[in-house]
């Protein structure tokens, strides 16, 4: 009797062990990782723990699915493809009307790759525009961990520019978190701002290097801001790869990618692109954005005005999901209008290209006989 009973008790506590080492070793099992004897994996119990020899892809568990097989819209990436040479040959019309200024632009489909262009790789003064890049140059150092999205920026007598913004009316010393001076750089182009962001980057040779590692070329900052001779310079192409990088996640994290999207979405000047853009769909009711936006049209964009030089670049949402990016800069005489009609004319014509794709249908139902 008693070898009965210890037998029965031994029985009872090998299967706890047994148990308890399934439980603990299912997941390497499960992942190949544990290779099991055949007389324990071919037991029909197991079924459910091995892969199938047919199928080993297949398990219990639902497999997770990869970025680049998730439904949905794709993000495309700064990959021009096919030009659409109407576009360019209409804004080279546009631009021969006016032939004392200096024209560039610049429009990528992400999604399908079709662009236009117009000098697009000529640089040009940047003026406020070149605040995009140095947006993401900043969000590259928060995705390092080498800043704090609310780390304090001091203000220093060197770093106040005058002109836009309203952070050099403070005193020397004053101090603001990062978020707040990337936002007023972008919201109201705030000059002092800019100058503290690219201090924090390390300096404008420091900034300009980053500039050239991104692959913008043209983009190069020579003064602080407001830089009133034009000395900093971009171009078409440069303002609309460094919107499409972000977008694209090609550089900033998920996370950074939304912080350059709300910073961008402050900007309060709209009298361009969007502007233009409004003009080429149609419809003038409220300011150009929220008419924009009742059509499904959302634009994120940054100008730039010195005068002598004007900028405007953003990311457009189409009403079907798709997204572009574009760029335009126009040199000539100081505040001439023409300049920024040139601008607006040259996002109008590329409003016909940007419409959405009609939906397509819904299958119907088979309805049972």
């Amino acid at each position: 009797m008693r070898l009965v009973l210890r037998l029965i008790l031994m029985g009872i506590g090998l299967g706890v062990l047994t148990g308890s080492a399934l439980k603990v070793l299912a997941p390497q099992v499960r992942n190949q990782q544990i290779s099991l004897p055949e007389w324990i994996s071919s037991q029909a119990w197991l079924s459910g723990l091995t892969p199938d020899e047919d199928n080993p892809g297949t398990s219990s568990a639902e497999p997770l699915r990869s970025r680049d097989g998730d439904a949905g819209l794709p993000l495309g990436r700064f990959e021009p493809k096919q030009e659409i040479t109407a576009l360019s040959e209409k804004w080279k019309q546009l631009a021969a009307q006016q032939k004392d200024l200096k024209t560039s632009a610049y429009m990528l489909i992400l999604d399908d790759g079709r662009f236009a262009q117009l000098e697009a790789e000529r640089p040009m003064p940047a003026a406020s525009s070149i605040k995009t890049p140095i947006l993401l140059a900043s969000l590259e150092l928060v995705d390092s961990g080498d800043l704090q999205w609310n780390e304090p920026l001091t203000l220093t007598k060197e770093l106040i520019g005058g002109g836009a913004g309203w952070m050099a009316s403070k005193p020397v010393g004053s101090r603001f978190p990062t978020f707040e001076v990337a936002t007023e750089m972008i919201r109201v182009s705030d000059n002092s701002a800019t100058n503290l962001l690219i201090e924090r980057v390390g300096g404008q040779a420091a900034i300009n290097a980053r500039f050239q590692a991104l692959g913008l070329p043209a983009t190069e900052v020579n003064n602080w801001l407001p830089d009133l001779d034009g000395t900093n310079t971009t171009s078409a192409r440069d303002l609309s790869r460094s919107i499409a990088l972000v977008d694209s996640g090609e550089t900033l994290s998920p996370r950074s990618r939304d912080l350059f999207r709300e910073v961008m979405s402050t900007s309060v000047t709209d009298t361009l692109l969007p502007t233009g853009l409004l003009q080429g769909v149609g419809g003038a009711q409220g300011s150009p954005n929220e008419s924009l936006a009742r059509k499904g049209y959302h634009v994120y964009n940054k100008t730039g005005d010195i005068g002598i030089a004007y900028a405007d670049a953003g990311l457009i949402e189409l009403p079907d999901g798709r997204r572009a990016v574009a760029g335009f800069l126009v040199q000539g005489p100081f505040n001439d209008p023409r300049s920024t009609n040139m601008i607006r004319a040259l996002a109008k014509a590329m409003a016909p290209h940007l419409k959405p794709l009609p939906a397509p249908p819904r299958p119907t139902p088979e309805t049972s006989p």
